[in-house]
């Protein structure tokens, strides 16, 4: 059966307005997805419940957060935009007035995974993922801005070793401290998870 095509994107940019509020709206969701199981196991006898939901919103938390702002096709590349979809709608970020640029990294399947994290003036934030994507920045980046009032773009020493691909140590390095946070993180919520449904329910 064949797969029904995404519908092509609009001409006009989204409202940068509406992408902050659906932004906010999804970071909510995902932060209640978290503390979820907890409130679960305040419930008289139900900290083994909140215990075990725990496990199964930490991994869906975990994918939602990396995928709440990347871009999916359709996708448009420009000299001075990029508009995507992305799980909270449309997004478009301004190209001529970055303000910072981060990178992303996460860890799948025993792959690891960057995603190029941009912000524009504007306040939208787009996680930039596919070729053309990267080559947009990287000439945007190298070129003078326009609106002179706006200071240079803030770029993570990360972000520019992945965008230019010549400072593979630094990369590193950076996917090494990543891991190391997501492992502590990981095991602290596991650990209240583990308390609350060892504990007296």
């Amino acid at each position: 059966m064949e797969r029904p095509r995404p519908a092509p994107l609009r001409p006009e940019p989204p409202d940068a307005g509406t992408a902050r509020r659906r932004a906010r709206t999804g970071t909510c969701l995902l932060m209640a997805l978290l503390v979820l199981p907890f409130a679960v196991g305040a419930l008289p006898g139900a900290r083994g419940v909140g215990a075990v939901l725990g496990m199964v919103t930490v991994v869906l938390a975990t994918l939602v957060w990396f995928g709440l702002c990347e871009e999916s096709t359709p996708a448009r590349h420009s000299t001075t935009r990029i508009t995507a979809r992305t799980l909270t709608g449309m997004r478009a970020v301004d190209l001529t007035r970055l303000t910072d640029v981060r990178l992303l990294t996460f860890f799948s399947y025993g792959s690891v995974h960057h995603t190029l994290l941009v912000r524009d003036a504007d306040g939208v934030w787009l996680g930039i993922t596919t070729t053309a994507g990267l080559r947009a920045v990287r000439r945007a980046l190298g070129r003078q801005p326009k609106d002179t009032t706006l200071p240079r773009p803030r770029v993570s020493r990360a972000a520019r070793a992945h965008l230019h691909g010549d400072r593979a140590g630094q990369l590193a390095a950076h996917t090494v401290l990543v891991f190391l946070a997501l492992s502590v993180g990981t095991c602290l919520y596991a650990i209240a998870l583990v308390e609350m449904g060892g504990g007296p329910g």
